[in-house]
Parts: C-alpha cells; sequence; structure tokens
C-alpha cells in the first residue's frame, strides 16, 4: 500500500468512468482527508464539484449535489448550506410529480443530517399535500425529540389537513406529557377539533398520568381545566380522559369525579370504560363493584352484549356469574345463561334461568340452554331445557323448534343458533293475531 493512501485514493478516483459515483466519491474522500487532518481534503471537494459539473442529466446532478452537501455538511457547514441550496434551486426547474420526489429526497437526506430547520424550509414547497404532511410530520418528531417545541409547535400550525394535523398534536402532546407540561398539553388538546383524536389524545393522557404515578392533584388539574372549557367541549374531554383512567384501573379517582355529573353523563361515561376495557375483566369486575339499582343494570347489560358479540371463553366467568348473581333484570338473565350455556357450564346456566319470569323470556334462556345442549351432542338434555318451559303456548312453541333442530343437526350436521330472533317474530305474530 502506498505511504500516502489518501492522494492515492485521489488518483484511483479520476479512473471511475460514472461522474455521478466519480462526484460522490471525491467528497467521500475529502470527508475522510478532513478528519485525518490532511489539508487536501480542499482539493479532494474541488474535484468533486468539478465532476459534478460534468453530469449531463440534471436529476443526477442535482442527486450528486446533495451527496456533496452532505459529506461536506461534517467539514463546512456554513459552504454545506450553500450546495444544499443549489440543489434545491435545481429542483424547482423540473416538473411535477419529479420536483416533489426530489424535495421529498433532499428533506429525508438532511433530517439524516439534523438539519430539522432546512428541512422544514424546502417541505413547504412540497404540491402534493399527502407527501408534504407525511414529511411535516417526519421533521416534527426530530423537534420534539430535541425538545424545541416551539418549532413544533410552528410545525402543527401549518398542518391543516387530517389526519396529520392530529396526529402532529397527539405527538406534542404526548412530549409535554413526558416534560410534565400539562397546561401546554391541555391548550393543544383543546384545538382538536375531532371527536375521535381528541379521544385518542386524551388516552395518552390517562395512559401516561398512570405510568408516572403522578399524584391525584394532577388528575384533578385536567378535570378542573376540562370542566373551565366550553360546555360541550368540556365535556368530550373530560369523558375522554375518565374513559382511559377507568379503562387503567383507576377507578376510585373515576368514580369520584362522576358523583359531580348529571346521570346521562355518568353512564355515557361508564358505558365508554366497558367499551375500552372489554378486554380487562379484572376493571370489569371492578367496576361493577361501585355500581347499584339502575345503574348497574344498565351497565351490566352492556359489558354482556359486548362479550357474546366476542365469542365466548371462560376467562370471563367470574365476571358472567358476579353479574348473573346481583343482577335482578331477567333480560340480562337471560344473555348470562346464553354465554355460560356456549361455554357448556349447564348447571349454573340452569339455575339461572329458573329465576328468570316471564314465559317469552324464560323461551329464550332455556331455548339457548338446549341449542347449546344440542350442539354439544346432548338431545335428551335439550329436550328436557325445552319442557322446562310450563307455558302452554311457549312451552309448545319452544318444543316444537327444538324438536326440529334436532331434525336439523340430524339432517345438515349443525344447527343455526336463531332461537332468539325466532322468539322475537312468533311474538309479533301472537300480538298481532
Amino acid at each position: 500500500m502506498p505511504l500516502d493512501v489518501y492522494r492515492e485514493a485521489l488518483r484511483l478516483a479520476s479512473d471511475i468512468r460514472d461522474k455521478y459515483l466519480r462526484a460522490v466519491t471525491y467528497a467521500k474522500i475529502g470527508y475522510y482527508m478532513y478528519r485525518a487532518k490532511k489539508p487536501e481534503y480542499k482539493t479532494a471537494f474541488k474535484y468533486a464539484f468539478n465532476a459534478a459539473a460534468s453530469i449531463d442529466n440534471p436529476v443526477l446532478l442535482v442527486k450528486a449535489l446533495v451527496e456533496i452537501g452532505a459529506y461536506l455538511k461534517g467539514v463546512d457547514a456554513k459552504t454545506s448550506q450553500k450546495v444544499f441550496h443549489q440543489a434545491y434551486e435545481s429542483i424547482l426547474s423540473f416538473p411535477e410529480p419529479l420536483k416533489d420526489d426530489l424535495l421529498e429526497e433532499l428533506v429525508i437526506r438532511l433530517l439524516e443530517l439534523d438539519m430539522p430547520d432546512d428541512a422544514l424550509f424546502y417541505a413547504t414547497d412540497v404540491k402534493d399535500s399527502v407527501k408534504r404532511n407525511d414529511l411535516f410530520l417526519k421533521i416534527l418528531r426530530v423537534y420534539l425529540k430535541k425538545g424545541n417545541m416551539r418549532r413544533a409547535r410552528l410545525i402543527i400550525e401549518r398542518i391543516d389537513d387530517e389526519p396529520w394535523h392530529s396526529i402532529a398534536a397527539i405527538e406534542a402532546i404526548k412530549e409535554h406529557l413526558k416534560r410534565e407540561e400539562f397546561g401546554s398539553a391541555i391548550r393543544v388538546l383543546s384545538e382538536l377539533k375531532s371527536e375521535y383524536w381528541l379521544g385518542e389524545a386524551m388516552k395518552e393522557v390517562a395512559v401516561h398520568l398512570k405510568n408516572s404515578d403522578v399524584p391525584t392533584a394532577t388528575y384533578e388539574k385536567f378535570v378542573d381545566i376540562a370542566l373551565g372549557m366550553s360546555s360541550d367541549t368540556g365535556f368530550d374531554v373530560l369523558k375522554s380522559l375518565l374513559i382511559g383512567l377507568g379503562s387503567q384501573g383507576e377507578l376510585d379517582f373515576v368514580m369520584k369525579i362522576l358523583e359531580r355529573m348529571y346521570p346521562d353523563e355518568r353512564l355515557s361515561i361508564l358505558e365508554g370504560i366497558v367499551k375500552t376495557s372489554v378486554d380487562k375483566e379484572d376493571v370489569l369486575l371492578a367496576l361493577l363493584g361501585y355500581l347499584e339499582g339502575e345503574e348497574f343494570e344498565r351497565i351490566a347489560g352492556v359489558i354482556m352484549d359486548h362479550l357474546l358479540s366476542k365469542g365466548v371463553t371462560a376467562k370471563y366467568l367470574p365476571l358472567v356469574r358476579t353479574i348473573g348473581e346481583h343482577t335482578r333484570e331477567d333480560t340480562i338473565r337471560v344473555k348470562v345463561v346464553t354465554y355460560l350455556s356456549k361455554l357448556g357450564e349447564f348447571d349454573e346456566a340452569l339455575r339461572f334461568a329458573g329465576l328468570v319470569r316471564g314465559n317469552y323470556l324464560r323461551s329464550l334462556a332455556f331455548g339457548s340452554i338446549a341449542v347449546s345442549r344440542l350442539k354439544s351432542g346432548d338431545i335428551d338434555g335439550a329436550i328436557d331445557a325445552a319442557l322446562e318451559v310450563k307455558d302452554p303456548k311457549w312451552g309448545s312453541w319452544l318444543l316444537s323448534e327444538i324438536l326440529t333442530k334436532i331434525l336439523e343437526l340430524q339432517a345438515e350436521g349443525e344447527v343455526s343458533e336463531d332461537i332468539e330472533e325466532k322468539a322475537k317474530h312468533q311474538k309479533v305474530l301472537w300480538e298481532k293475531h
């Protein structure tokens, strides 16, 4: 190997026939010469610019300038900026969509070089709104990582389109929360116009507050600010926050706040907690422990509807049993019986079904047991369940349906679960005639 490896590299680079590659290679050599404190680095960059100037393809010329500027960044930042600006001015002469594509490449390269201010300046000229907004989000994340909240705020104000504006706002809210700038987080929250994104933002707030183990006074600060907003916006913010906290298990705090609210508002929030906590049986079970009377029945019904729509699983068995033991509503007992029957817990299902009053609802309860018995291959058990409805009309109807399903099972190998639908139809028919 020659004694002066850098001079030899310069000599060998001159043999590279591709003008773009030759220009970029000279820039790379110049960068490493600078790092090695070799004064000839200036010559290497001079060769790089000369090679770039000889490139006939205007797109490759721009790409070469961007690469030269990138390697020059660690050598002479001011000159590097001038090179990037030269590339930018060349890009402006290109037609769309090529111009946007090249601007996007320039912006991303500048972000890789930790030059978000320059990236932001050039990104504003991107015409395609999707590309421009995507770039704004990338730049925003760099500013947030640096803790430059003033610049982050500027970007959020520049983004008008959804969902980018809301995504940017939520990114900023997360950073404000990390820095415990709760007032700033609420200010950004209050500017969100989309109910969906407002809810998403408040979930972030709730998760952060829970994971940060902040004092209750901090929760109350968010509640007070939400209540201080206009009635509609304030309630939406408060609702999202309480739902988020409730789903995180902060039920003591949530229930104390709910004491200050109207019944309809309470139910709305309680139902929201159920919806966001369907996979958290411990939260749902704990929630029911705070409720009584009509409120318990309403939320228990909502829980059972969600559970039945998901497909049954044994992990919810303690929750379903609790609802069955405490409800006084026959409609909810029917749902409990249906769930237990689907799980194959027939003894418990029969016990709860026996508590159901009203022949129509009893037919639904014992009908669900009968269908599940049939599906498990227990024909005798299915008939026994049907015979538990003693009312002449409904008992006869259910026995007829179950006998039909026995034949359906024999002929087709499966049974349709349509007892409730058929019972409704029969009820309407009898009411009309």
